[in-house]
This record gives C-alpha cells, sequence and structure tokens, in this order.
C-alpha cells in the first residue's frame, strides 16, 4: 500500500512538472505582454487568437516554417536510407569486424556538437555552403546519422537469417534483398526513427544558428529568437511560435505512435 502511494505521488510530481509549464505556454498565448506579467499562471481574460494571426501571418515566419520543412523533410528521408543501408551491411557482417565498425559510426553520438563548430564553420565556409539548405541538410544527415544506426541496427540484428538465406536461394542479390526483405519488415523501426529523426532535426537550434545568416534561409526554432530582444522579450508571441512550431510534431508522433510503441520494443525479445 504505501509503495503504490508513493508510486502515485512521484508520478503526480512528474505530472504536475510536466502539465504545469504547458498550461502557462498555452494560456500566455492568447494574453498580452502586461496581462502575462501581472498573472502569468492565470487564466487568459478571452480566447482571442490576436498571437496567433500574428505569428501565422509574419512573412518571416512563414519563409522560416517552409524552410524547416524542407530542410527537416530532406534530412529526415536521406538520414533514414543512409542509415539502413548502413545498418543492413553492419548486421550481415559476421564477427568482430561488424562490432567495430558499428562502434566506429555510434561513437558520434558521444562527441558533443559544439567541439566540431570551428572546423565545420571553416569548412563550410571553403566550400560555399553557408546560407546554403544544402548545407544545413547535409550537417543534420552527419549529426543523426549515429542516432539512426543505432536504432536500425540492434533491430536489424534480430532478424532471422534465414529470412535472407531464402531470398539467396531465389536469387535475390544483396540489393534486392535489402529492399524487399530488410525494408518491409523493418518498417516499425524506421517509423520510430524518422520520428527520433524529426523531432531531433525539426527542433535544431545550433546549426542554423551557426551557418545562416540570411533572413530568408532561417528555420522556425532560429526565426522564434526574432521575439527576444536585448532588454525585453514578448513572451506570449514567443509562447504562440512555440505552439505553432510543435504542432506538427504532435501531428506526427499521433499519426506514427503505433509504429512507434511497435518500432522500439521490436527486438527487445527474441524468439
Amino acid at each position: 500500500m504505501a509503495a503504490s502511494l508513493t508510486r502515485r505521488l512521484v508520478l503526480g510530481i512528474y505530472a504536475a512538472i510536466i502539465v504545469v509549464p504547458l498550461v502557462v505556454v498555452v494560456a500566455g498565448s492568447f494574453k498580452t505582454t502586461q496581462q502575462l506579467f501581472r498573472s502569468p499562471f492565470g487564466l487568459p481574460s478571452s480566447l482571442a487568437p490576436t498571437n496567433y494571426r500574428t505569428v501565422l501571418t509574419d512573412a518571416s515566419m512563414s519563409t522560416a516554417f517552409v524552410n524547416s520543412v524542407i530542410v527537416t523533410g530532406a534530412a529526415v528521408a536521406l538520414t533514414l536510407a543512409i542509415g539502413s543501408l548502413a545498418s543492413y551491411g553492419l548486421a550481415r557482417i559476421p564477427g568482430w569486424r561488424g562490432w567495430v565498425l558499428y562502434g566506429f559510426l555510434v561513437l558520434g553520438m558521444a562527441v558533443p556538437a559544439q567541439s566540431n563548430m570551428i572546423p565545420q564553420y571553416v569548412l563550410f565556409q571553403n566550400l560555399g555552403l553557408l546560407d546554403s539548405r544544402v548545407g544545413l541538410i547535409l550537417i543534420e544527415i552527419v549529426a543523426a546519422l549515429p542516432v539512426a544506426v543505432f536504432i536500425l541496427t540492434g533491430f536489424m540484428r534480430t532478424l532471422p537469417r534465414e529470412l535472407f538465406e531464402a531470398g539467396l536461394v531465389d536469387g535475390a542479390g544483396p540489393w534486392r534483398t535489402y529492399r524487399s526483405i530488410a525494408l518491409p519488415v523493418s518498417l516499425p523501426s524506421l517509423a520510430a526513427t524518422a520520428i527520433f529523426l524529426f523531432v531531433i532535426q525539426w527542433n535544431d537550434l545550433l546549426y542554423p544558428l551557426l551557418f545562416i545568416h540570411d533572413p530568408t534561409k532561417t528555420t522556425l526554432p532560429l526565426a522564434l529568437l526574432n521575439f527576444q530582444g536585448e532588454f525585453l522579450t514578448n513572451y506570449p508571441l514567443l509562447f504562440t511560435g512555440v505552439i505553432v512550431a510543435s504542432t506538427p510534431l504532435v501531428i506526427a508522433y499521433v499519426l506514427l505512435q503505433r509504429y512507434f510503441v511497435a518500432g522500439m520494443t521490436a527486438g527487445s525479445v527474441k524468439g
């Protein structure tokens, strides 16, 4: 009984830590700056979507939204394609060689992104990739690829070898086996990885802040900084922008949650 009450108390506190800031942000998006500072935890006096109208009609936010869709969509698709190919190869390499290559690729998750900023900036400057969506897509792929390889390799190693041997008997080569056997049975893991990549790359602020200076190439996280000034921050518009920017993430998770749960649990139990 005591353990159950303790568990409920801990879960209740954890839920409050998550829910209270969310309620403050949602309620604050319907307030003015004066109302927010006067009563930060109070309910808004009206539900007039003035802030949402301002954010959605802002040309810079519209441009940033389009840029985020282009960069994130291309980065997620290419990261999945490259990561699934690498994971398939690593899962099929027998013995210690596969584990060494796997460890080398996954080691990228242990390297702080900040430690590479100066050489990356110099490299991008020399290649003419500053203020470029292509450059931003490339760096997003490189940064997220270790995560994709880590998740997908763990799943593909659980696939029975008999499945691939049957394809080999039927005359399928490595590419045909990957395309017709490995990818279809890996859809749950691919969906789970896609959600992780989408969250990471959609919310990324570091690389756009480092490589993008042209206002027409900014992404949503970078555009949200426009609501923050040197002496005053327009928190109601900032809260509204955060909600607008988070909406695609919520929609993606709702649509893919079944695959997300299946992908995260796949391969955890053998047999």
